[in-house]
């Protein structure tokens, strides 16, 4: 009698990110298990030309076949030190496996990796972790809403109060521009750039947004007064649905309702370009932004992240909230907006 077949091992190993091939291979695995705009290769692509952090990722395979997958970005900063990301700059990521022992390895092997690059820590924005990892469960949440059949349905989903908001921002007076061009592109930076300023946050740099336009389905709307840019979004087209997610509003968009008026055209245009669902990301819990999201009617939902230390090493803390920013927050805050953006992309490139 034959002896029986050996069963097919299941190996973790390294993404090589710089053969065509398994960039394919891996955005074929995304696209079919439901994977976020944030677990495409070509996301940690556009992080590493931006900022400089470098592209990892882990996959599982058997017989040939992907198994599971697991995006990373090596962050290093010389404020928070060095931590691996799943994934850099995002609102979601972690293991995206077949099944939860797939998931199991995956963790476990980016527990080796992070020791083995000197980082001391790991977060996972999004899927399971194991035991041993500090679960958040209560500081974020999520967002998502299906877009109306057509423009006057869509005003009509918005609860009344906000509604009222948003027929004030239907003027003449705010004229509104959508595109990739390089006038878009300066216009939206302008704008976020101050926007984040006045928050006391660093500006990411400029060239994230650039990489991110150029390597994914990504637009920019724009709210202009009188010529002058006073709102605007740069956002992510992926499974059906939009993601408004670098934007902001200088000083005159609350005066102007222009930020009402931005979020309403981006449901319209995504509606048109085939879209069924408005991302309206995520938000900390309790905040300013959390509260303004439910007034367009958003139910939240808690989102999942888990955070591993490495034994031994201090736990990272770039939280805008935490206590011991406080003071360097409001100072920022004070910072004319030509030295913020010219010191905030030295910052915000490790913040990840």
């Amino acid at each position: 009698m034959n002896a029986p077949f050996a069963m097919t091992t299941e190996t973790v190993r390294l993404a090589e990110l710089s053969q065509p091939d398994e960039c394919a291979r891996i955005e074929g695995f995304v696209a079919l298990h439901g994977g976020s705009v944030f677990h495409r290769p070509q996301w940690l692509h556009a992080v590493e030309r931006g900022t400089g952090q470098r592209a990892l990722g882990l996959i599982a395979e058997k017989g040939g076949a992907l198994t599971g997958w697991m995006p990373l970005t090596e962050l290093h900063s010389p404020i928070f030190g060095r931590t691996l990301a799943s994934s850099g700059f995002a609102v979601n990521g972690g293991a995206l496996a077949l099944d939860e022992r797939v998931a199991e390895r995956l963790i476990e092997a980016v527990e080796e990796l992070a020791q083995r690059l000197s980082c001391s820590s790991v977060e996972l924005r999004g899927g399971p972790a194991r035991a041993g990892w500090d679960m958040l469960t209560e500081r974020y949440c999520g967002f998502v809403m299906p877009l109306a059949e057509d423009d006057e349905a869509q005003l009509a989903a918005i609860p009344r109060k906000q509604r009222a908001e948003v027929r004030k921002s239907l003027s003449p007076e705010l004229e509104v521009t959508i595109g990739r061009e390089e006038g878009e592109r300066a216009a939206h930076y302008a704008v976020y750039a101050e926007s984040v300023r006045n928050l006391g946050t660093p500006v990411f740099p400029r060239s994230l947004f650039d990489a991110a336009l150029d390597a994914l389905d990504a637009d920019i709307l724009t709210v202009r007064h009188q010529g002058v840019p006073v709102s605007s979004v740069l956002s992510f087209y992926h499974g059906g649905a939009v993601m408004p997610y670098w934007g902001g509003g200088t000083y005159a968009a609350r005066r102007l309702r222009s930020n009402d008026r931005m979020y309403y055209e981006l449901m319209c245009h995504a509606r048109r370009k085939g879209c069924i669902a408005f991302d309206f990301g995520r938000s900390k819990t309790g905040t300013g932004p959390y509260a303004y999201k439910k007034t367009w009617g958003f139910e939240p939902q808690p989102l999942t992240y888990a955070e591993w230390t490495v034994p031994g090493c201090e736990a990272r803390d770039a939280d805008p909230l935490s206590p011991q920013h406080q003071s360097r927050i409001a100072a920022w805050k004070r910072l004319p907006l030509a030295v913020a953006n010219r010191l905030g992309p030295l910052i915000a490139r490790g913040l990840g």
